[in-house]
């Protein structure tokens, strides 16, 4: 049996994960902003209500998080796995951003996650145990028009997971990066804010606005189904030794494939350039 410990509980994939672990015979922390939504998580998964504790949290309270993650690992006895889950989007050109919007999806998609990381980190390494899952983006990966500081927060995601996996590994501390494409979880609906029509410019019309667009009409109906996600998720993170990434769904999956491809051919060009920058170098890098 696990302690699952998910920020974001109250839709999408921490709902999902958090009714497949229940399911499983895990035990739940759910979290998020309202406990409203998380009332009904035991009976939905028809287990026991001593399987779930259900704490309001907003991961950008660094004493909150301090509170919540004492409090659930005095009624469990620790936490086995931190789902990190709580996010938002974000629907703009760069040069249209508002940086009110762009900070405030930083503090929580990037910040928040390394607070609560943080936070929970000193009891698995008492413990020398313990799975730290971090959702990402296949827009961690690999960025795209109308996204860019969405991208830049996944992005940010990615690289604080990957040094994080390698200063936890001796201390038996497992990290995996998820990486979902196009899911049915609200992300491109109310819970992303978008360039408000002032702040629109015209020249980026085809670009970042077309791909605005298209997030929104798809909204609901893109080809992900959460609860797959989230079986795969829960699967993972019971494993000895699971993957430091983990693509969910063929567009993530394929589209992170493209991508490395893409950096190979791209910078294969001028190999002779980039090796003559070292001092060392014998080629002519003229």
């Amino acid at each position: 049996m696990h302690t699952w410990f998910i920020t974001g509980s109250s839709r999408g994939f921490g709902r999902e994960v958090a009714l497949e672990a229940l399911r499983r015979g895990d035990r739940v922390v759910a979290t998020a902003r309202s406990t409203d939504a998380l009332t009904d998580l035991a009976r939905t998964a028809g287990v026991d209500d001593d399987q779930v504790l259900a704490l309001a949290l907003d991961v950008t309270d660094a004493e909150q998080v301090a509170t919540v993650v004492a409090r659930a690992e005095e009624a469990f006895g620790g936490i086995d796995v931190l789902f990190n889950n709580a996010g938002i989007g974000y629907f703009a050109a760069v040069e249209e951003s508002q940086e009110a919007e762009y900070r405030r999806m930083m503090e929580i998609n990037v910040f928040g996650l390394a607070g609560v990381t943080n936070a929970v980190l000193p009891g698995m390494r008492d413990r020398r145990t313990g799975t730290v899952v971090n959702v990402s983006s296949v827009g961690g990966m690999r960025s795209f028009p109308a996204v860019g500081w969405y991208n830049a927060s996944k992005f940010a995601v990615e690289g604080l997971s990957e040094a994080l996996a390698q200063e936890v590994a001796p201390l038996g501390v497992r990290v995996v990066i998820v990486e979902p494409g196009p899911f049915a979880t609200d992300w491109a609906g109310s819970s992303a804010a978008e360039v408000t029509p002032e702040d629109e410019i015209a020249d980026y019309a085809a670009t970042a606005g077309a791909q605005r667009r298209t997030f929104r009409q798809g909204a609901g109906a893109e080809p992900g189904d959460p609860a797959r996600a989230a079986a795969a998720i829960v699967a993972v993170a019971h494993e000895d030794t699971p993957p430091l990434r983990l693509p969910l769904g063929a567009i993530a999956y394929d589209g992170i494939r493209e991508k490395l491809d893409m950096v190979r051919d791209d910078i294969a060009a001028r190999e002779y350039l980039s090796r003559g920058a070292d001092e060392t170098s014998t080629g002519d890098a003229a």
